[in-house]
């Protein structure tokens, strides 16, 4: 299962973790995901969504 919103499209940021020293090392930032039961084309789903799109309201969770 891949870690992308399925709404926007949102998946892992890479870049650098950075020391006092200033090694770098590669690290991920992976989006912030929930599981979520929506109404998609009329229809109840489990999702996998950002918790940006849940804040916006482009998510209409089924009860």
């Amino acid at each position: 299962m891949a870690r992308v919103c399925e709404i926007c499209d949102k998946g892992p940021q890479s870049g650098n973790n950075v020391s006092h020293a200033k090694n770098t090392t590669r690290r991920v930032w992976n989006p912030n995901l929930q599981s979520v039961r929506a109404i998609v084309n009329g229809a109840k789903r489990k999702i996998r969504v950002c918790t940006r799109c849940i804040r916006s309201g482009k998510v209409v969770k089924a009860s």
